[in-house]
This record gives structure tokens, sequence and C-alpha cells, in this order.
């Protein structure tokens, strides 16, 4: 089983610091945020994994090498700059992800949802289905939410809304018959659920979309406090 970490953005919100720090090397208490998910992954018993680079990419490759320090084998996803966004960057590394159901992490999400699970979704992901997506509770900064779950099964926004954690686990069918290109995740994950090939589940453990310098404060003040 293979996992991919979306790591190409510029971080618009984290600048001026993104100018010179691509925000996965961003830390959160003195723990790089990118970093803190291939321990994680590597604990969780994951052994290969494909990383995107775009803005400031060589930074973080110097910063992983391999990824064996870790226990981690990475291969690389290099993209031009600018990037090709979420949909379009996992559409480029379909090559070096193979054919079966694999993990997708954002690299600037902090969390402690175990990845042991999400491997375990993937393992038994039924055929029929093309992703399977982990909500979380609407944050302040997102109220109205993405979708929400009708019998475990993921439906696009109405009354009782939750929000893509950025936690996912993806099937490379998900994006036949799609041009590549550059192009937001999202979208392609909408129209499979209103298909029904989507399943969900909603996690209420500690979740952070790191995305401004605010929210990173208050994340590391909730963890100042556990």
């Amino acid at each position: 089983m293979k996992a991919m970490i979306l790591a190409a953005g510029r971080g618009e919100r984290f600048r001026p610091l993104t100018d010179s720090l691509p925000k996965p090397l961003i830390p959160v208490r003195g723990e790089v945020l990118i970093e803190r998910h291939l321990k994680r992954l590597a604990a969780a018993g994951l052994r290969e994994l494909v990383i995107n680079l775009g803005w400031l990419g060589q930074s973080i490759e110097e910063r992983l090498g391999d990824g064996s320090r870790y226990g981690l084998a990475i291969a690389w996803s290099r993209e031009d700059w600018p990037c090709l966004e979420t949909g379009g960057g996992v559409f480029n590394a379909l090559p070096l992800l193979g054919g079966a159901p694999f993990l997708l992490l954002n690299a600037d999400v902090w969390t402690d949802y175990p990845l042991a699970d999400l491997m375990r979704r993937a393992a038994a992901l039924p055929d029929h289905d093309l992703a399977h997506m982990v909500l979380v509770p609407n944050p302040p900064h997102h109220p109205r939410g993405d979708c929400t779950l009708a019998g475990g099964r993921v439906v696009p926004a109405c009354a009782d809304t939750h929000t893509f954690s950025g936690l996912s686990v993806l099937r490379p069918a998900l994006f036949a018959g799609l041009d590549g290109g550059a192009f937001p995740l999202w979208p392609v994950l909408r129209e499979a659920s209103i298909r029904g090939q989507v399943s969900g589940e909603i996690y209420a453990g500690r979740w952070s979309d790191v995305g401004t310098p605010q929210r990173l404060e208050a994340l590391e003040k909730l963890l100042e406090k556990t």
C-alpha cells in the first residue's frame, strides 16, 4: 500500500514566511508538519510514499531525503510552477502510485487521526467505491462545510454539513476520463459522491488545517494545554 502527501502549494496566506520556507516545513511546537506525517505513517506500517513538489520543492526534498531515516521510501512527483493544484497533482503522480487504493494527506493538516485505521479502510475499500473521505466538524473558518454523511455515504452539502479533513483513500479509477493539467480535487470527489461511489466517516478528534498564522497560533495554544 502507498500514500501520497500533497506538498506543492505556495502557502499564500503565510507570506512573507513562505517566500523562503515551504509551508510543509513550518514547525508546530518544534515538529515540522510534513515530518510528523512521515513519522506517523511509518508507525502505522506504511513503507512507500509519494510526495508532490512545487513551490520551493527542492527545500522539501533536501530536508526529507530518500525517506530512509523515517523508515520510508519516498518517490518524488515534481511539478512545474504554478503547480497542478490538488486534483492535478494526484493525477500527475498516478504512475508512481500504482493501481491499488492509496492514502492521500494534505501536508498542511495537523491531526491525531489514527492512520492505521485509514490503511485498513484502503485495504477494505469495496470495488464499486472510488474514495473514502474523513470528515470533521466545521471549523470557524469554514462554517458552511463541504458535504455530509447519509448511511455512511458522502453526499454534497445540505443542511447537516461537515468539512473534508484533507485525509482520504482514493482509487486511481477516480480520475478515469480526465485529461490532467491543473484542477482541484474536491469537484472530482463531489461528482463521484453524487454517483454514490464515496464512503465516509466523521472524526471528532484533534484536527487543524494550518492554513494561516492565526490557525497555527491557535493550534499551538491548544497543544500547550494537553
